[in-house]
């Protein structure tokens, strides 16, 4: 793929994603938007959570449109609104990767108020989020039967859902976050050591890499999510060797502590 030049990707976010009056998104913030768009497109991430302003479904349609018109390979992609949020996602990856979820390819670290530490659960233990993740898969690929658009959008319902680990799984995280919804959106992670992983891609010359993933760990669970994360990092090398629009792929950790953290 030629890449469009830094000035037609800015302008294209810029023109299809302002609000009223208002400019779209920074330069800086539109780079790297495009970045991560052709990352889902390639594979390298399952969905891209829009979260630049607040431009809705109809914005991101004109915007992954005006990208294919520059050349870029949106054809496929799909806008997934789920509560208030909108998602970027190509339904054929997104699927593949629940059903790997499915097979429980992931962990999940259960971050309750009620409980002191945080803990591993698995998906066995979370029921109604086997429902949800079914549902999804249900719903995207009913979504394959046309694929005549350049860009598709579509709503899911999800008044009951917990949508900080909905989304933590649609976003390709090895270890979402959950917690008992009856408690509200406390968690025991305070003063709690995360070991925080962090996947850098280069991209445009000259432009900072594109951020692919953050995400973290409770640094107690760590031994026992090891497999799960070595599993991760391995998968996306290869994905990453898979195509030709990015290079250097960077993959790092550090521990932090914070005295609050919102998910």
């Amino acid at each position: 793929m030629s890449t469009p030049s830094p000035q037609l990707l800015v302008a294209a976010a810029q023109q299809t994603l302002g609000m009223g009056k208002r400019r779209g998104p920074p330069r800086a913030v539109c780079l790297h938007l495009a970045g991560e768009v052709l990352a889902v497109a390639r594979g390298l991430k399952p969905a891209l959570l829009y979260d630049c302003n607040c431009a809705g479904a109809a914005e991101l349609q004109s915007y992954l449109e005006e990208l294919q018109g520059l050349g870029f390979p949106t054809q496929g992609l799909h806008i997934l609104k789920i509560g208030e949020s909108s998602l970027i996602v190509l339904p054929e990856h997104v699927c593949q990767h629940l059903e790997q979820v499915l097979l429980d390819s992931i962990a999940f670290v259960d971050v309750s108020s009620s409980q002191p530490h945080p803990s591993v659960c698995s998906l066995d233990q979370l029921q109604d989020l086997k429902a949800f993740i079914a549902e999804i898969i249900t719903h995207l690929r009913g979504l394959w039967r046309d694929r005549s658009l350049a860009v598709s959008c579509s709503r899911l319902h999800s008044s009951d859902w917990n949508l900080c680990t909905v989304f933590g799984i649609l976003l390709g995280y090895p270890v979402p976050y959950t917690f008992h919804m009856n408690q509200g959106d406390d968690n025991c992670l305070a003063q709690t050591p995360l070991r925080v992983y962090t996947a850098r891609i280069s991209w445009l010359c000259g432009q900072p890499p594109v951020l692919l993933y953050s995400f973290s760990v409770p640094e107690s669970l760590f031994p026992a999510l090891r497999d799960i994360l070595n599993t991760w990092e391995k998968d996306l090398r290869a994905r990453y060797r898979n195509q030709n629009d990015f290079a250097d792929l960077s993959i790092s950790s550090e521990i932090v502590t914070l005295p609050a953290v919102a998910l």
